[in-house]
């Protein structure tokens, strides 16, 4: 298998096309890239700013550029010897009437040929959750009539600019008649003779017939799990990836398949040994992916939350803590707040999915495989609880059973609620246990093997929804930890616990990406390497908000249901300004400041929202929302002067220390076991806001004109502050990786011990491969050194790095300056430091 020594991913659409790629080639080359990783590029809806909603899994998106376009940009890749990493979507498609395979079963229903195509409960009519109100309502209101559909010619029942195919046995042998029908019950008649009926979006957690991806009933679950459905799906990735034209692949959101393992067990097959392949998967605390599955890793959520053990100062954290306690009034409990979100989108937002749980249950027990005594009640509080327990996003059983990994955790969830204080009837726990596990007669087994794999695609979604898009969004203690792939509560900071972390990537998934900035991370990379200083010194944040809550207290609104923005928001504003905030932006600069006012605006609408508590995406509180919105926007005014000055100079060191953060936080990516994954246009300062801000079209011919020509690094102070020594450092590296790719793909990690007066301030590690070497050695937790303006080369005197005997008595050379090293045991950092505060030794 070719491992990538590196990747560059591209966001196709908004602007961004296979020929606006193929220009940039060039330049990924120049920067060290060895594969071009694209978001997902087949047909998708009309509009589409993200890809993931295909309508055609076989057609390369015309507005890319179609098939020639994407033949342009291979021999584009293929010219300057860079791979293709192409990002598929195999759970879900659009369930949209672009989709001619949806449409097909719109308009037949069952009767469809590409009715098993898609996650459908056939027991019922298919619900189409499109209207803005009850059906009633919007025909009583005339929104619905009967019309020729245009690009058809058939009948269609239309709802404003969509046409509804009516299945032709309908109006077959009296078209015109049916095109007359104008009466409300007539066509309520008509609407009743479909295989399918239109109802509120509101109606949709409740009484949806499909599975849909996460809350988006846009999305409509597919069955790849049936060898014809794999087949239709990749016909045209698996052409693309046996013509050489694709090497790798990326698959969107694996645990929500029937069975991850059997999937990629036949995606292996087709595509044969030497295609690399990576899964979007979330992994919670201490858990790895399936030894067996064949492929080379994850797309590295669990890297980030690895790096911020090396940036966060654990030993303060206590002390934050009490901060945004006596901010908020309130103790933070963030696992009874998860337990909380959880429950909320239980009964709410999956009630529809979490009640044909509890009809399969039910069914079983009449089956005679429980006692008459477990009542539908007992049935729904158990299989709530087991949901809600739950810490992982699944497991992995099958029809064949559930592997003893799957058993362990499983029976680990049940001990827990058991011995909870939310503990269900103990019989039907475990009754549900049971069924989880198969242990149900050979005739039931079909139910419990349904069961299982809906239970199994209903966790990983109520995990996702409740924690990254709920919790993450109300608890705001220290919001650079709230990032995909974190904890509820993650375990304080330490150095040695992120040196565990690599050794283990090292052996359990030495291949996979390891990213920093995606298009589903919360913030940009530099954005969270700078609130990650906030640990450092969180007396002085919690001063300086004070003093601003106190500056801006006129522009809080008291609303009936309580202030807005509350405490714990105006806390989290603070916090997400700071990350935000351009380097090089005056408190002075109008324009400036306008243009981060919109982005942020944007932000606060999103967080209060998913938040769900005072406002929500179903039931918008305006006057609330607009209140918040108002304190913010105040706190970007050009006439809010004594706020803004104060806040730019108490942030100051903090964006000084935030830099430094970035730089080390690159590096150790670069380094570390996997492969770096650069998001377009991070690889200078990626200060983003939560989509869509983080998936704006970065300037690529700035970049492509940032690069130096000489070996010297461009270092000056505004080289740090416009991202530019960042992607300096990237450049040197990752064209490094690809002459060495055995030293960073297999190589040894070894992490170092710091010996000395700064020893809490240095982090550094060596890889090892046979006779090559690399020592890193970079700087951390600097917020003091910066704040009392003594951060020089000297600063880093009496402290050194003490090394093993593989390592010692060998000649190395610093990448960065050129500057040669022949240690005995230990190395000065010093003197490591004195061309640049971070190095990066190879042996010669």
């Amino acid at each position: 298998m070719i491992i990538p020594s590196s990747t560059y991913r591209i966001q196709f659409r908004n602007g961004m096309t296979f020929d606006g790629a193929a220009a940039l080639v060039p330049y990924l080359k120049r920067l060290g890239i060895s594969h071009l990783y694209a978001s997902p590029i087949f047909t998708a809806t009309s509009g589409s700013t993200h890809g993931y909603d295909v309508t055609d899994a076989n057609e390369l998106d015309p507005t890319l550029g179609g098939r020639e376009g994407f033949d342009r940009l291979s021999r584009a890749l293929q010219e300057n010897e860079l791979g293709l990493i192409l990002d598929i979507v195999p759970n879900h498609m659009a369930a949209s009437l672009e989709n001619p395979w949806w449409y097909d079963v719109v308009e037949h229903g069952e009767e469809s040929r590409f009715a098993h195509y898609f996650d459908i409960d056939w027991s019922r009519r298919l619900t189409l959750p499109f209207l803005g109100d009850t059906f009633d309502t919007v025909l009583s209101n005339g929104e619905l009539s009967i019309q020729r559909d245009p690009k058809t010619g058939k009948p269609s029942l239309t709802y404003y600019e969509t046409d509804y195919p009516l299945k032709p046995s309908s109006y077959e042998g009296r078209e015109e008649e049916v095109l007359s029908l104008r009466k409300p019950e007539e066509i309520a008649d008509l609407h009743d003779r479909q295989p399918w009926r239109l109802m509120s979006w509101r109606d949709a957690p409740r009484e949806l017939s499909y599975r849909r991806f996460f809350e988006i009933t846009g999305l409509v679950g597919l069955r790849v799990e049936d060898p014809e459905v794999f087949d239709a799906a990749h016909r045209t990735v698996l052409e693309l990836v046996r013509d050489g034209r694709v090497d790798g692949l990326r698959i969107d959101h694996v645990d929500g398949l029937a069975d991850p393992k059997d999937y990629l067990d036949r995606l292996r097959k087709e595509v044969g040994p030497e295609t690399y392949i990576v899964v979007e998967k979330i992994l919670g605390e201490g858990e790895q992916i399936p030894a067996d599955w064949p492929i080379s890793g994850t797309t590295g959520y669990e890297f980030i939350g690895a790096l911020s053990d090396a940036l966060v100062d654990g030993s303060k954290s206590d002390a934050l803590t009490d901060a945004y306690e006596a901010v908020t009034g309130q103790p933070g409990r963030p696992l009874e707040e998860l337990r909380q979100a959880k429950l909320l989108m239980a009964n709410n937002n999956f009630e529809g999915e979490v009640a044909a749980l509890r009809k399969l249950a039910v069914r079983l027990r009449d089956a005679g495989e429980a006692s008459d005594s477990i009542s539908d009640h007992d049935l729904h509080n158990a299989l709530r609880e087991l949901l809600v327990a739950f810490p992982v996003y699944r497991t992995y059983g099958t029809a064949d059973g559930m592997p003893n990994e799957g058993r362990e955790r499983l029976a680990e969830v049940v001990r827990s609620v058991e011995q909870g204080p939310h503990a269900p009837g103990r019989e039907a726990l475990q009754f549900i246990q049971r069924i989880l596990l198969g242990e149900v007669a050979t005739e039931q087994a079909d139910v419990a093997s349904l069961f299982r794999m809906r239970f199994q695609q209903l966790t990983g979604p109520l995990m996702a929804k409740s924690l990254e898009d709920t919790l993450f969004f109300r608890h705001h203690r220290f919001i650079a930890l709230n990032e995909v792939g974190s904890e509820a509560e993650p375990h304080p900071a330490s150095l040695e616990h992120f040196h565990q972390e690599m050794q283990t990537r090292l052996q359990r998934q030495p291949h996979a990406l390891s990213g920093t900035s995606t298009h589903d991370t919360k913030r940009g990379e530099d954005a969270r390497a700078r609130l990650y200083t906030l640990s450092e010194a969180p007396d002085v944040w919690a001063e300086a908000v004070t003093r601003w809550r106190a500056m801006n207290r006129a522009n809080v609104a008291l609303l009936a249901d309580g202030p807005a923005p509350e405490p714990a928001v105006e806390w989290m504003l603070y916090q997400a300004l700071l990350g935000a905030w351009p380097a090089d932006l005056a408190a002075e600069d109008a324009a400036g400041l306008k243009a981060l006012e919109e982005r942020f605006l944007a932000f606060v609408e999103k967080a209060l929202r998913e938040a769900k508590q005072r406002t929500s995406w179903n039931d918008t509180n305006e006057e609330y929302e607009g209140a918040v919105k108002a304190y913010a926007a105040a706190l970007l005014a050009p006439d809010n002067r004594e706020f803004l000055s104060d806040f730019t100079n108490t942030i100051t060191p903090f964006v000084r220390t935030g830099l430094v953060n970035g730089i080390t936080q690159t590096l150790i990516k670069l380094t570390a076991p996997g492969v770096p994954d650069i998001y377009q246009g991070s690889e200078r300062l990626d200060l983003s806001l939560v989509d869509p801000d983080n998936r704006r079209p970065p300037d690529f011919a700035l970049l492509g004109k940032g690069l130096a020509d000489g070996p010297q690094l461009p270092s000056e102070e505004a080289d740090w502050h416009s991202g530019r020594l960042k992607q300096n450092v990237i450049s040197k590296v990752l064209n490094l990786r690809q002459k060495e790719p055995a030293l960073f793909s297999a190589g040894n990690y070894l992490p170092l011990d710091i010996k000395g007066k700064r020893a809490p301030n240095i982090i550094s590690c060596a890889r090892q491969s046979g006779d090559n070497a690399m020592i890193l050695i970079a700087p951390r937790l600097v917020f003091g050194a910066f704040r009392h303006g003594h951060y020089t080369s000297i600063h880093w005197a009496e402290t050194d790095i003490d090394l093993p005997d593989t390592l010692a008595g060998r000649s190395y050379k610093d990448i960065f300056t050129g500057r040669e090293y022949q240690p005995k045991g230990s190395l000065s950092v010093n003197w490591c430091f004195a061309g640049h505060p971070f190095a990066l030794l190879v042996s010669q």
